[in-house]
């Protein structure tokens, strides 16, 4: 996938697997951009990852060509523009509840006229030959989070929101926010419906809809049902994962089959 954006991968049609970076390390980051990830996220909300590491993670993505995604702690302006200045393809904005939520997060991310990001892209130009406002408003994607109650019942009106490339759908907070006990691994009726919901508002307005998946089998499952943009595990849970096993075969003579218990999603 070098030098493809991921807003062409969108434009093909293509369904995409995203990596997920909760650890902070270049060297890690660099590997996971190494494995043939569509898209890595650099998880600055929940995972280990400040301001420093994040923008070394991205330098270390942008030698791999995979397209590079940040998670921003919160809905603000200053993490939305300098993780767009450090590189990053677009930001994964969290808990975006109202139209009024959704038109914050992309006034950030975009140049004037679209927004109101200011003019600083210091990493960002680097691997953009003839970058300009015009052209980094083009690339730039914009994926909100809907998983609270605010979200769901306000979907239609922040779906409506120009600039919202697509929806990013966190099972857990979802399902908590919802009475539900959090989990990726949905089985509750109620929480089924509540995610098929937030599909059918992404066909109805043309927007992406991705969701996080602990697994392959679970990717398979959303999948058929219409989803575009999985991530399927953290770098974190793949390498405890992937530990587990070796020392199971080892002590056992057979592989861990089932990931380990604990990390909730993340490790």
């Amino acid at each position: 996938m070098t030098g493809t954006t991921l807003r062409e991968l969108w434009d093909r049609g293509e369904d995409t697997l995203g990596g997920w970076c909760v650890i902070p390390s270049g060297f890690g980051a660099e590997m996971m951009g190494r494995c043939g990830f569509d898209w890595v996220c650099v998880d600055t909300q929940h995972g280990l990852i400040g301001y420093d590491q994040m923008a070394a993670m991205l330098q270390a993505l942008s030698v791999t060509g995979t397209p590079a995604l940040v998670r921003v702690p919160w809905n603000g302006p200053d993490h939305i523009m300098k993780a767009l200045d450090a590189g990053a393809q677009g930001v994964i904005v969290p808990m975006v509840n109202t139209a009024e939520d959704a038109r914050r997060a992309v006034g950030a991310a975009k140049y004037p006229p679209l927004g109101t990001r200011s003019w600083g892209p210091i990493r960002a130009s680097l691997d953009v030959p003839g970058y300009s406002a015009e052209l980094a408003n083009g690339r730039t994607v914009v994926a909100a989070m809907i998983e609270t109650p605010d979200g769901v019942r306000n979907l239609d009106e922040i779906l409506s929101v120009p600039g919202v490339d697509a929806v990013y759908i966190g099972p857990s907070d979802l399902a908590l926010g919802h009475g539900m006990t959090p989990t990726l691994n949905v089985t509750e009726p109620e929480h089924e419906r509540l995610i098929k919901a937030i599909l059918d508002g992404c066909k109805k307005h043309g927007v992406v809809a991705g969701i996080h998946c602990d697994r392959y089998e679970t990717v398979r499952r959303w999948r058929d049902l219409g989803f575009q943009m999985f991530a399927m595990a953290s770098d974190a849970a793949l390498m405890r994962g992937a530990a587990t096993a070796a020392i199971q075969e080892f002590r056992q003579g057979r592989p861990q089959r089932t990931a380990p218990q604990g990390g909730g999603g993340y490790a």
